[in-house]
């Protein structure tokens, strides 16, 4: 067991502690990733926080790239020295849903509690949503990481393994958005914006945000969006409708876990449209909507994981439209932050106005 830097949750809504952890050596189809950069998705402050349970003391993050340091004996297709993405799709390639082409919806249960990290002092450590990227390195299966090119940054890539993949799938996977079709996105953060840009590549005839902040408007249209509406406004899908014409969205998505963002979006829908929920309110929230309306003109609600990716189809791909320009990831970063600064880094990330905050890792 080598031992590393983590940033480790000993109670839920309290600051993570930066301590000294064990982590085992890469078994069977596991690879070791030396970690060059982790970013702060609102799910891990929302697990943090205690939104969904889960075991303590515990390592939480997993929007994560960085080089492979180790490898099992089983491991084929990868190297020590390859750049990769690191995610928390764990897929087993074997049940149903994996079968199926939806890995991200997995059948086959992990247990962090029995994962690769351990305390200090060799007590249980839980490898939070399979990754436990808060550290130094990760041991995490092959199938877990792809490969990528080592000419496009770590601190860009890192948000491909979580916000980007989760946004642009959204749209392009769950909506299955067709050229010519109009969109509208329910908050204009991380996932958002890059829902907003799937919707660009993919050739949406109008895209409006809906924000409560008119800086974050400002900044969608940076992204793509062709319209921003404010969603303090009284009955703002009015001013959606006017945008397009007239007419309801084809696909509305809604990037926040807030309750009345739910209420809301089956308002934006055209007839046939189709809400793509993809914000995850806490356990026990519930929203409220009229299935009269929804029936009556063929539309519906949809749950959407981590963009219905598949990672090996979806992030070459993603990383080739960044390396030609097409894509923004730089942009998305709002600020760069070491290991010691994960709690204000945290914290400036709560605050709203963040797109991601990126955690450094001394490369020495």
């Amino acid at each position: 067991m080598q031992q590393i830097k983590a940033a480790v949750a000993h109670a839920f809504g309290e600051p993570l502690v930066i301590e000294d952890v064990q982590l085992r050596a890469p078994q069977g189809s596991e690879v070791e990733v030396t970690l060059d950069a982790v970013a702060i998705c609102h799910s891990d402050i929302s697990f943090a926080e205690g939104a969904w349970g889960g075991s303590l003391p515990a390592v939480f993050g997993h929007e994560a790239a960085g080089r492979i340091s180790a490898v099992g004996d089983h491991v084929r297709g990868l190297g020590i020295g390859d750049s990769v993405v690191v995610t928390l799709i764990r897929a087993c390639g074997t049940c149903p849903s994996c079968a199926g082409g939806k890995p991200t919806i997995c059948e086959t249960p992990y247990n962090g509690d029995h994962g690769p990290l351990k305390t200090a002092d060799g007590g249980m450590l839980h490898q939070a949503m399979a990754a436990g990227a808060f550290a130094q390195k990760v041991v995490v299966e092959q199938m877990q990481v792809v490969k990528i090119s080592p000419d496009i940054p770590k601190d860009s890539a890192a948000l491909i393994a979580c916000g980007v993949i989760t946004g642009v799938g959204a749209v392009v996977n769950a909506a299955g958005l067709r050229a010519g079709q109009d969109v509208v996105v329910i908050g204009a953060g991380g996932v958002g914006l890059n829902a907003i840009q799937g919707a660009r590549i993919a050739g949406a005839r109008r895209i409006i945000a809906v924000d409560m902040s008119e800086d974050k408007l400002a900044i969608a249209k940076e992204f793509g969006a062709t319209h921003g509406v404010l969603a303090t406004a009284e009955k703002p899908w009015r001013a959606s409708y006017k945008a397009l014409g007239g007419r309801g969205a084809d696909a509305v998505i809604v990037t926040v876990g807030a309750i009345p963002a739910y209420n809301d979006a089956p308002k934006y829908l055209g007839r046939g449209g189709k809400v793509i929920m993809v914000g995850m309110p806490h356990s026990g929230a519930m929203a409220q909507f009229e299935p009269v309306m929804l029936a009556a003109v063929g539309q519906g609600m949809i749950g959407s994981k981590m963009g219905d990716v598949v990672i090996q189809r979806d992030i070459p791909w993603i990383v080739d439209l960044y390396l030609q320009g097409r894509l923004k990831l730089d942009e998305l970063i709002s600020g760069r932050w070491s290991l010691d600064q994960i709690n204000e880094a945290i914290a400036d990330t709560k605050t709203g106005a963040a797109r991601r905050n990126v955690i450094l890792f001394d490369p020495t």
